[in-house]
């Protein structure tokens, strides 16, 4: 397919269009004036369909997450708390190297994919760890699932906290290489990696 986009990409375009009706679908994409829930229901489904590629079924987003630590070869701890400034704690579902005081890396991990207060909470547990992390201290944070359309003041509020730098990232599983790179980056700087990815 690659050579056949490079070599004959007219001839692509016009297979595309014929059989799919290419032109029209992307201008009616274009000309859409999209919403906020519009942009999280793309997001949704095509994360749905990128993990269906590369993850099996079943396995949720804590496991996505663990793994990429795994991966990286970092040492962690899953469900802990880790201890800010001041000695204030707050829970995390990931801490490296390990939770409470040692903890420089925390993670929430936070996939629903049905609605409720459980999101609520979530979100002030994110937000918890915004208060108290140290200034030495990464704060991630990994979203996903259906749960979240429904909430979206709930899913704001996190997002703002990433926009002010409260926290240093915000992905969902479709941008878990994005995590990678830049929990790399973060255990590099800490002296956990020798490299980054």
């Amino acid at each position: 397919m690659g050579e056949l986009a490079r070599d004959q990409a007219d001839e692509l375009i016009w297979v595309l269009d014929e059989r799919f009706d290419l032109i029209n679908q992307l201008n009616k994409e274009l000309l859409k004036e999209w919403t906020f829930s519009d942009v999280l229901l793309e997001r949704h489904l095509w994360s749905r369909r990128q993990g269906a590629q590369s993850v099996g079924r079943g396995r949720s987003v804590e496991d996505e997450v663990e793994n990429v630590a795994s991966s990286l070869q970092l040492p962690y701890v899953m469900r802990t708390r880790f201890e800010g400034r001041g000695g204030e704690t707050a829970p995390c579902d990931l801490a490296i190297p390990a939770g409470g005081p040692d903890a420089m890396i925390a993670v929430a991990i936070k996939g629903f994919n049905s609605t409720g207060s459980k999101l609520t909470d979530a979100v002030g547990e994110i937000e918890r760890m915004a208060t108290v992390r140290r200034p030495s201290q990464y704060v991630f944070v990994v979203v996903d699932g259906i749960g979240w359309l429904s909430r979206q003041a709930d899913l704001k509020r996190i997002y703002n906290l990433w926009q002010s730098n409260q926290i240093d990232g915000l992905y969902t599983l479709s941008h878990l290489d994005v995590f990678k790179r830049e929990l790399s980056t973060a255990a590099t700087r800490l002296g956990f990696l020798n490299g980054s990815v």
